[in-house]
């Protein structure tokens, strides 16, 4: 970390992205022809590119296999200024993968393979309380962004962790299929929930409207302060002080993938530079829309 840099921890997934585009619209058992990708992923590795991005010393805590696939992911973590040094590496777990498959008509399937991260478990939170980042009688005291790729049982034992007491946690889902994971948070009334309207609407157990709708219901039941996405439609921010909403710039979306962990890694990134908490959310909403417009990478 150089002189002047922000560390922020990222806790969650990390892995291969095997990503199918395609320019025309498809329905199940479509064959059309596109590109395929592989690129560093999951959702704790994008908002950690995302987070360097924007000048700040994003640090990983994860589990990466030392097969050929952690090897090459590890290197490219580096070149891309995302710190490794606290990585669980296991000779026994293969670095795990996430495949989507994206047309012009959206998402149309995903399935992440996170079951190294899971089978890892609290092994990958050692640096926090062995005194390399921390420990119970001094707990880290900076930005923490987690995802909820973790398993249930770790993440409630995170919610009600002294070793998360002092930190500035956000958390992020990173599937609506997952969303549910994150109840202990509201439960303990700790952290920054950044979800979308979907998501929130598995938090609470049934749908919402718009976002603002979504995110006051999540107040209700516990949480600190929550953001709320919705597409293109207006976003979010709200806590006991009150809600800012702001629609995101209109753009062509070429890409979906890794929209929301730009949004949340522009809106750490405002905030720990200072930004009042209108102009933190015009920044994140202006980052995930040039991203989703194809004009910026993770």
């Amino acid at each position: 970390m150089t002189s002047g840099q922000k560390q922020i921890l990222c806790i969650g997934s990390v892995l291969w992205d095997v990503v199918g585009r395609t320019s025309v619209h498809m329905k199940a058992g479509a064959d059309v022809p596109g590109r395929i990708t592989r690129l560093p992923g999951g959702v704790a590795l994008n908002i950690a590119m995302t987070l360097a991005r924007f000048g700040l010393a994003p640090t990983l805590l994860s589990a990466v296999g030392q097969d050929a696939e952690g090897h090459d992911l590890v290197a490219a973590c580096a070149a891309l200024g995302v710190g490794t040094d606290h990585l669980y590496r296991s000779e026994d777990l293969p670095t795990d993968r996430y495949m989507a498959v994206e047309a012009a008509n959206g998402l149309i399937a995903a399935i992440a393979d996170a079951h190294s991260l899971e089978t890892a478990g609290a092994r990958i939170l050692q640096p926090l309380s062995d005194g390399r980042l921390g420990t119970e009688a001094e707990p880290y005291r900076g930005a923490i962004a987690l995802d909820g790729n973790l398993t249930l049982t770790l993440l409630e034992d995170i919610a009600a962790s002294p070793l998360f007491a002092a930190a500035d946690l956000r958390i992020a889902p990173a599937s609506p299929g997952k969303a549910t994971r994150l109840r202990p948070f509201l439960a303990h009334g700790r952290g920054i929930l950044y979800v979308n309207r979907e998501e929130a609407g598995h938090l609470c157990g049934t749908q919402f409207d718009t976002s603002r709708s979504a995110a006051l219901a999540l107040l209700e039941r516990g949480a600190e302060r929550v953001l709320v996405t919705d597409g293109d439609r207006p976003c979010c921010d709200a806590d006991a002080a009150g809600c800012e909403v702001q629609t995101p710039p209109e753009v062509m979306v070429t890409r979906i993938t890794g929209a929301g962990d730009t949004f949340m890694a522009a809106h750490i990134a405002a905030e720990l530079d200072g930004a009042d908490r209108a102009t933190a959310l015009t920044r994140a909403l202006d980052a995930a829309a040039a991203y989703v417009s194809g004009k910026t990478e993770l």
